[in-house]
């Protein structure tokens, strides 16, 4: 829901703080707007809440391709429950759900990176059968590097259709 955006923008900020990265979380509230709610949205996020009715955790993922399989899957790109609500189902309950949604649409896979040091989340994500990937690196352009790629378009001479 689009009235729960300042809520994923303060969980965006405390998954930065929990993996020890809040200067870079520079989301505001209207990009995320735009990504879940402008006319194409790319991106989905599903919010987990407590009997209450108060936000416990969210989910936020798109949509992958594995050329092998021929079908699409969901990347996992954040999972978070708040502290106060780890331990009683929450972030199983989004898996959970993100599981049920592959296997509804007939996605092949149900994928997310997890930092190395974050033993807790590995150790949960283990108990549910997830498996790591251990013989791939993940590799990223970005900031200064994607540009300067980017820049190369205009000189690579290759003609893409």
């Amino acid at each position: 829901m689009e009235a729960d955006l300042d809520v994923l923008a303060q969980f965006i900020r405390e998954l930065a703080r929990y993996e020890r990265a809040l200067d870079l979380a520079q989301a505001t509230s209207d990009q995320l707007r735009t990504s879940f709610f402008g006319p194409t949205p790319r991106v989905f996020c599903d919010l987990v809440e407590t009997d209450d009715g108060e936000a416990a955790g969210f989910a936020v993922w798109f949509l992958n391709y594995s050329t092998w399989t021929g079908t699409h899957g969901i990347y996992l790109e954040d999972l978070f429950v708040l502290p106060q609500y780890r331990g009683r189902g929450y972030g199983k309950s989004l898996l959970v759900h993100l599981a049920a949604e592959c296997v509804r649409q007939g996605y092949a896979r149900l994928q997310w990176s997890v930092l190395d040091w974050n033993t807790p989340s590995i150790d949960f994500y283990r108990s549910l059968g997830a498996q790591a990937q251990d013989e791939w690196t993940v590799y990223r352009l970005s900031d200064v590097a994607l540009r300067d790629v980017a820049a190369l378009a205009s000189t690579d001479g290759l003609s893409l259709s």
